[in-house]
């Protein structure tokens, strides 16, 4: 059901049935090490080039998500999926290896909860019994399309962020025949494309803050709520200048945060002792800090609320060499588990 203008409220909550979530050596080493179910030792998981080994890190994320429900792929009615590569060809080419019905979906890092929302509208109005949904990125495929090949060398600036390696996928589900609770979606929000003039592509935070704070502050206009509703809000990686932008902005709509209710994907992911200058970011983070970290915390009882917004910049490397300025958007989900 439409509540408000732009945020749908889902009558039969649809459940998180399970989760896939691997990552890379780099994300090996991180804070949320333990909640990942698989690892790889470098960057080419054993293809011959980094867009394969993106499609190598869907391809097992969502075997994984399969085989904790003893699932089979026809199963799955709807594969709702994308990443950054050109023409998402890593998730194209990975519904190709899973014969999935398949809707390819590009909201660049805000594509996990496009997809998730997605999801649980389709299942909510009996669109589909199950739907596998998730979103991936590949640091060095990332990096040699909109920067520079990492072995260039070349210096960023502290603004700037690291792309995860890693995906994160979840089936969803009506919850018919679970014998055990599930964290259930029970709204979302919509993002528009919001765009005020920033140009450095080394400053994605900072660019996606305003898209952020403009979905936030309309979730809770639509569903007549204030932050004091959920256990914590989460953005997905406006890193350390994005995410104090985005309070700030938020205290000026009248919605003041707390430092320990408004927590960050690429301030979570990584531990101090990682050189990621502002922080992380890319399709994967909020995939991999949402469906690992934050829904085993939700299970062991530390959250019952969450609010997942994933941003993201909606450039090209053609829009950026053209001149163009970054369009940015951003999508919101609200979780609950009792």
């Amino acid at each position: 059901m439409l509540k408000g203008s732009r945020s749908w409220v889902f009558k039969a909550q649809p459940a998180i049935l399970s989760t896939g979530v691997v990552g890379g050596p780099f994300e090996k080493k991180g804070k949320l090490a333990s909640d990942f179910d698989r690892f790889y030792d470098d960057l080419w998981m054993g293809q011959d080039t980094y867009e394969k080994a993106n499609r190598t890190l869907i391809e097992d994320a969502v075997q994984i998500a399969l085989e904790k429900q003893s699932l089979q792929k026809e199963d799955v009615q709807f594969f709702l999926t994308g990443d950054l590569i050109n023409q998402i060809t890593p998730s194209s080419f990975a519904a190709r290896t899973y014969s999935f019905p398949y809707f390819g979906l590009f909201g660049a890092c805000s594509t996990s909860m496009e997809g998730l929302a997605l999801a649980a509208f389709l299942v909510n109005y009996q669109g589909a019994e199950k739907v596998m949904t998730g979103a991936s990125s590949h640091n060095s495929a990332t990096e040699k399309q909109f920067r520079y090949p990492t072995e260039y060398g070349g210096q960023k600036p502290p603004t700037a962020q690291w792309t995860v390696t890693g995906a994160g996928y979840a089936l969803v589900g009506n919850g018919a025949g679970q014998t055990t609770p599930a964290p259930r979606v029970t709204s979302a929000t919509i993002g528009k494309v919001i765009d005020l003039g920033l140009s450095d592509p080394f400053n994605m935070g900072g660019a996606m803050a305003p898209a952020a704070a403009d979905t936030i502050s309309a979730h809770f206009q639509d569903l007549g709520r204030d932050p004091s509703y959920y256990d914590l809000i989460v953005t997905g990686d406006l890193a350390a200048i994005g995410r104090q932008t985005a309070m700030e902005i938020l205290k000026e709509k009248g919605f003041t945060l707390t430092e320990q209710q408004y927590k960050d994907c690429g301030l979570l992911i990584y531990g101090e002792d990682q050189q990621v200058q502002s922080g992380a970011s890319g399709p994967g983070c909020s995939a991999t800090v949402l469906y690992g970290h934050l829904l085993n915390e939700m299970k062991k009882g530390t959250y019952k609320r969450i609010l997942v917004v994933a941003t993201g910049a909606l450039l090209s490397p053609l829009t950026f060499q053209q001149g163009e300025t970054i369009p940015c958007i951003a999508h919101a989900v609200s979780i609950e588990f009792s």
